[in-house]
């Protein structure tokens, strides 16, 4: 049981990471970046934020007891051009986000070999988040590189800058060794 609670306290750590890369990564560009697509086979990063959060209202809504594709989500409109503001933007980021945080903070450690069900397929809890601890990642990397080509001026490194990791990894062995998660100074430096 100890280590079903340490997996969802760090899992929910990893999750927060990437979302908050995400959102660094946005905070760089001007908002009228953030719905440019360089052709019609790529999509905006106002579209990613948009399939997202249509994802997690979806997947987590009700995640225990309901099917994760919802008869209410249309995923096919989740790639159309709606989004007219950045504010609105977050908006729609901060709505999947917080469904999903408000799901996965009231995980009990036994409920993650619960069978849930996406599109009709059986999940165990343990699965259905791993499998969007995938997906979602691998989104969030498409809006930093995105955000890195759209990027006028110095772009602000996101994690270890070209060039630093010899002083990085100085710095890490020269400490005592430690029990923690990774990303408890990685955040603390994206603040």
């Amino acid at each position: 049981m100890e280590t079903s609670k340490s997996y969802l306290e760090s899992v929910t750590k990893q999750f927060l990471y990437y979302k908050t890369l995400g959102e660094k990564a946005m905070d760089q560009l001007k908002p009228e970046q953030l719905f440019v697509s360089i052709n019609e086979d790529t999509n905006s990063i106002a579209i990613i934020v948009k399939h997202l959060s249509g994802n997690m209202l979806s997947r987590w809504t009700d995640f225990l007891t309901s099917d994760g594709e919802k008869e209410w989500r249309n995923r096919d409109s989740e790639f159309e051009e709606t989004i007219k503001t950045k504010e609105e933007l977050l908006d729609i980021w901060n709505k999947g986000w917080d469904c999903f945080f408000e799901a996965l903070n009231t995980l009990k450690p036994e409920q993650l070999s619960d069978i849930i069900y996406i599109r009709n397929e059986g999940h165990t809890v343990f699965e259905a988040i791993n499998r969007q601890l995938a997906h979602y990642p691998y989104h969030v990397g498409q809006i930093v590189f995105y955000s890195k080509i759209l990027k006028e001026g110095e772009w602000t490194s996101l994690s270890i800058p070209k060039n630093s990791s010899k002083n990085y990894n100085t710095d890490k062995f020269s400490k005592d060794k430690s029990r923690k998660h990774f990303t408890d100074e990685e955040l603390n430096k994206l603040k």
